[in-house]
């Protein structure tokens, strides 16, 4: 407008633009109404007019855009109807607008399949499909309608509606607005994570295929930084250029709807590895991201410009059947669960036997209240609901990817807690933002060595069970064989990782003069190819401090003079080779192949937004007096292959669990067959395998 842009023209504010000013009511400007003119003007300050706007429209406005916008539109809806109302997501229904505190309907003359599109993927699913049109026909005959004013034309790459054109406009004439038409219907299509109840059946039998994008690093299913498997490496995505319509291909490939926000500047935390793509460029109607175009000579992004997502997931309403009580913010207090008793719905507590970080994860997830930050066995010192003290709930065991509580595995309806509920019932404190450790693979590779060092001269690290248990037997002037190295730890996460005990209750060790912040850190352990763990270590926590950081942030921890411990955002602490501890004792390894893993943070002990990459491998040859170490990877599927004379062994090791196969009467053909098979699992069972095998001896697991 002429006035906006003069007002922003003329800085001094002391100015008094406009004085007698006389409008008609008519003019689309304050700029053309009568006045003095600019800048004529007799007037004081004390004078200074101003307005307040009333949020009704004037009658007979006329919307003078193409576009949809939030003034015109309230909100939108799936209004359902029949049995879709106790589906659990809601698919199909009405589409309906709210409009001046109205729902309205949307006349169906003028509705694409490209305008279903955008409102389910608003509702967090990533297709449409048809449905039967009859039942609706005659359910809008019996129905007094009350239409929306207007028409929507969608593309259909949009990730909103407000995104879209406002269509043409509808003459309102009551029940014959839509003379040739009826409401507008639409039927969408879940991701597999949130089938209805009713396909479980289907779900289960679905093929999982291996996914070329995920995510990592959100806290809420449908969010994460956007990560791409390319020649076999998983790595990330470049922010330049990334928008809304990249966020929303990489949502619907993975099964959710279309983006609600596409973040830049690694808010999802920093990845590791290769940066695969930048500068990316979707049409919106991609199946894949890496369909997308982008800049293969564009190179120099870091990790801190790492792209994420936070996408439209659809509402499965487990928010409603779980609540926090007595916390002093809503981010904690005594977990209470909504469940049937005696054909009653009633709250109670959780028993808090063997609950931990993984369970606690699940309950702040299930909330939307983001990561876990600590889980309590006791909650005495919050004041709950004592009609909620009853425990309802048992036996809790999660994996923490659930999607609520009681997915988890739990006790039926036999309630077995010794304790009981009230002070000693399960407690969370949730947070918005996590630490990530990730170990430094190549500095491990690096650095590894052998080391033939006197029994006698490793009396403290005896005390601290950082030795083979035959060594307490071993002849004091004999040798024991380490297999050293270095190792790294950077917190890329976006919060500092600490300890979760206190430091008063941190324990003192005399002989190597320093605190235990934590039970175990990392364990440090040599596998056969089988999975058999054939040697091991653990690293007590016994200083975590920032040894380096990035360019820019400051070290906040240091151990010197007893100080706090943690590891800062953007910095990493580092375990020297020649530390007591920072070891695996392999006196009594046979030479032979080996996977030499190391695992930080084993027990969960602190909440962190990725455990997945928290988890090292190597390869690992012994040949009883040097050792090699190579292929080291961060939390990837690890193929390792070993000939036998009559049977052929495949090993495949994942984050948390590891599957042995053994593949009898096998005819193999190396020019047919040039990698071994590729197992893909599903809640521990093999669903998939590229090979037809004549005989399987083992085809699930357990955790």
């Amino acid at each position: 407008m002429l006035f906006q842009l003069l007002s922003f023209s003329f800085a001094p504010p002391s100015r008094i633009w406009l004085d007698n000013v006389h409008c008609s009511g008519s003019e689309k400007s304050l700029a053309q109404c009568e006045s003095n003119g600019f800048g004529v003007s007799d007037c004081k300050h004390s004078e200074d007019v101003g307005v307040v706007c009333s949020t009704k429209r004037i009658p007979g406005f006329k919307f003078i855009r193409n576009q949809i916008h939030n003034d015109q539109v309230e909100d939108v809806r799936i209004r359902a109807t029949y049995s879709h109302r106790k589906r659990v997501p809601i698919t199909e229904g009405f589409v309906e607008v709210k409009d001046g505190g109205k729902w309205r309907q949307i006349c169906s003359e003028d509705w694409t399949e490209m305008n279903s599109r955008v409102i389910c993927g608003m509702y967090g699913f990533p297709g449409v499909k048809r449905f039967n049109v009859r039942p609706y026909k005659l359910l809008a005959q019996r129905r007094k309608k009350n239409y929306w004013g207007f028409g929507v034309n969608c593309a259909g790459n949009e990730a909103d509606l407000s995104d879209c054109k406002l269509g043409r406009e509808i003459k309102l004439k009551g029940n014959s607005t839509c003379g040739r038409g009826m409401p507008a219907v639409i039927s969408c299509v879940p991701g597999r994570a949130f089938a209805p109840s009713v396909s479980i059946g289907f779900r289960k039998a679905y093929r999982v295929e291996q996914p070329l994008v995920r995510l990592r690093g959100g806290a809420m299913l449908g969010e994460g930084r956007v990560e791409v498997l390319r020649n076999g490496e998983w790595g990330t995505v470049c922010d330049d250029n990334w928008n809304i319509r990249a966020a929303t291909v990489v949502c619907r490939e993975l099964g959710f709807g279309s983006a609600k926000e596409a973040l830049s500047g690694a808010k999802m935390g920093q990845g590791i590895g290769p940066v695969h793509m930048n500068e990316v460029e979707c049409s919106g109607f991609e199946k894949s991201l890496t369909e997308c175009s982008f800049n293969l000579e564009s190179l120099g992004c870091s990790h801190e410009e790492d792209a994420a997502v936070k996408c439209n997931i659809p509402a499965m309403g487990f928010n409603k059947k779980l609540r926090l009580s007595g916390g002093r913010n809503p981010y904690e207090g005594r977990v209470e669960v909504l469940a049937e008793r005696n054909g009653l719905l009633t709250w109670g507590s959780v028993c808090s036997d063997s609950w931990g970080t993984m369970e606690a994860m699940v309950v702040c997830r299930q909330l939307g209240l983001g990561f876990a930050s600590h889980a309590f066995q006791e909650t005495w010192y919050w004041q709950g609901d004592p009609s909620s003290d009853a425990v309802v709930m048992s036996g809790v065991r999660c994996s923490g990817t659930e999607l609520s509580l009681d997915q988890c595995l739990h006790h039926g309806s036999h309630i077995d807690c010794p304790k009981g509920g009230g002070r000693f019932a399960a407690g969370v404190s949730c947070t918005l933002t996590a630490p990530d450790l990730v170990l430094n693979a190549p500095v491990v590779e690096q650095t590894t060595y052998l080391e033939d060092r006197p029994l006698y001269a490793l009396q403290c690290a005896m005390e601290e069970n950082c030795l083979s248990s035959a060594a307490s037997k071993a002849d004091p002037t004999s040798y024991r064989r380490l297999l050293r190295f270095s190792s790294q730890i950077h917190n890329n996460g976006l919060s500092d990782f600490q300890p979760r005990a206190a430091h008063h209750s941190w324990t003192w060790h005399e002989c190597h003069r320093h605190y235990h912040s934590m039970e175990v850190f990392t364990h440090y352990d040599l596998l056969s190819l089988n999975g058999t763990k054939v040697a091991e270590g653990h690293k007590a926590s016994f200083c975590l401090e920032d040894t380096q950081c990035d360019e820019g942030i400051q070290k906040r921890y240091e151990c010197a003079n007893f100080g706090s411990q943690g590891i800062t955002v953007g910095c990493w602490d580092t375990y020297r080779h020649d530390i007591d501890c920072q070891w695996v004792d392999i006196t009594d390894v046979k030479p032979g192949d080996y996977i030499f893993q190391v695992v930080i943070n084993p027990n969960y002990e602190v909440a962190e937004s990725d455990y997945t990459n928290n988890v090292m491998k190597c390869q690992t040859r012994y040949d009883g007096h040097r050792i090699w170490t190579y292929n080291c990877h961060i939390g990837e599927t690890f193929k390792i292959r070993s000939t036998h004379t009559d049977e052929k062994f495949f090993f495949f090791l994942t984050g948390s669990c590891s599957i042995f196969l053994m593949m009898v009467d096998i005819k193999w053909d190396e020019k047919v067959f040039s990698q071994p098979p590729i197992v893909q699992v599903q809640n521990g069972i093999i669903m998939k395998w590229n090979l037809s095998l004549k005989m399987l001896k083992t085809s699930n697991y357990t955790h």
